[in-house]
């Protein structure tokens, strides 16, 4: 494959493996094929593959499309759904050897059911952390959880003690909860409070949508750590970290 072209003047982005300027790409089950295809054109900008909700669980393919993903430098991540469902079985030592027989590296911890014990989740990173890169998620799938802004800031800080490596902020593949107003809009009380006390770097916010997508890199410029992006929406989130798009030509940074 040719060389890209280097004539522009654009923002700075750091390169592989980055701890900043991170894509986490929302599998919602790809076919071999289609995963080799993605890779082939987008695994330079692809820092995490989450394999979303169980479908890691239903999928026979699971484990040929991890080697893939690790030949390309793109490591895997389960969605925190099929944890706290493993976990509310008391399946996670189960879950724990089968995720890393496979070449599962990364872990997503999440309570959005809002089925778990209190403290259940930071037990849940700890345990994991042991042999998986955790990335805790902050945030429920109906939008109720947490309340507050404050209560946010409050389990992200408690998630990244346990030794989470990053948190994530819920978005859903929706982009209408959590994060998010109903008309997709960004909760920036939510973001404000968050970056007031959590480092930018250790923060990936889901953000499915481009107006989405658009508003964190003209806020916190082209490193910002973006998650839940449709592998189809890596080369565009690409052109707007560059300001190569209306949407962020000339505020990208």
């Amino acid at each position: 494959m040719p060389d890209a072209p280097t004539f522009l003047t654009l923002p700075a982005r750091s390169a592989k493996p980055r701890t900043r300027g991170i894509t986490h790409v929302l599998d919602s089950g790809l076919t071999p094929d289609a995963t080799r295809a993605f890779l082939e054109q987008a695994a330079h900008l692809v820092d995490i593959v989450k394999v979303g909700w169980g479908i890691g669980y239903v999928d026979p393919a699971l484990s040929v499309r991890v080697s893939m993903c690790q030949r390309y430098g793109c490591p895997v991540s389960l969605g925190g759904t099929l944890l706290e469902i493993a976990a509310l079985q008391n399946r996670v030592a189960e879950l724990r050897d089968w995720a890393g027989g496979i070449g599962v590296t990364h872990m997503e911890v999440s309570n959005g059911l809002c089925a778990l014990p209190e403290g259940r989740k930071q037990e849940l990173i700890t345990e994991l952390a042991a042999d998986f890169v955790v990335l805790a998620e902050t945030g429920a799938k109906d939008g109720s959880y947490p309340p507050t802004p404050a209560e946010w800031v409050k389990e992200m800080s408690r998630d990244l003690d346990c030794g989470a490596s990053w948190v994530i902020a819920e978005g859903r593949e929706s982009g209408t909860v959590g994060l998010y107003r109903a008309d997709r809009g960004v909760r920036e009380d939510v973001v404000s409070a968050i970056l007031g006390v959590i480092p930018q770097d250790k923060v990936i916010f889901e953000a499915p949508a481009k107006n989405q997508q658009a508003w964190f890199i003209c806020q916190l410029g082209a490193e910002a750590n973006i998650g839940n992006v449709a592998p189809s929406c890596v080369l565009p989130l690409e052109t707007l970290r560059l300001g190569l798009r209306a949407d962020t030509a000339g505020r990208a940074r």
